[in-house]
């Protein structure tokens, strides 16, 4: 047996594994993947964690993004009403400015008509005394003339004026 190279073998196995609890390899090999298992469920947990935030922000990032685009429709709507308001505020305007100045244009043309009048009456009363002097004048003669003839242009002069 001392001669059998599997004899050996086994004892040099059996010393191995001596050796190996001996200078404590299998607590250091446990140790140590205890720490690399540690880790990996610590980067597992914040991993998760991240996962987490990222989805609660994602969704919060959603939502605002929704308030947004109702924002802007409400904004846009608003912004409509008061064209719209506009709008019609100016119509309303200038219908009332074209009113005004229809009225305005009338009371000039009614003022221009009342002053032509007054111009020819002014103008016919001049003529009607200039004529009834010419022909008083030509048809009676002395101081009786002038006398008649001065109140026949006041009593005209009275009526045209």
């Amino acid at each position: 047996m001392l001669e059998d190279p599997t004899f050996w073998a086994l004892v040099a196995l059996v010393l191995f594994f001596v050796l190996l609890v001996y200078l404590k390899v299998p607590g250091t090999v446990t140790g140590t993947l205890d720490k690399r298992a540690e880790t990996i469920r610590t980067e597992l947990d914040d991993a998760r964690r991240l996962r987490e935030e990222a989805q609660s922000l994602l969704a919060e990032y959603q939502r605002k993004g929704r308030e947004a685009e109702t924002e802007a429709e409400e904004i846009v709507d608003q912004a409509k009403r008061e064209a719209a308001a506009l709008a019609g505020e100016a119509g309303r305007r200038l219908d009332e400015y074209v009113v005004s100045r229809t009225k305005l244009a009338e009371q000039k043309i009614a003022q221009a008509e009342a002053q032509a009048i007054q111009e020819v009456r002014a103008l016919s009363a001049n003529v009607s005394i200039a004529a009834a002097e010419k022909i008083l004048g030509a048809k009676v003669k002395g101081a009786a003339a002038d006398s008649l003839i001065a109140r026949s242009i006041d009593e005209v002069k009275s009526k045209l004026h």
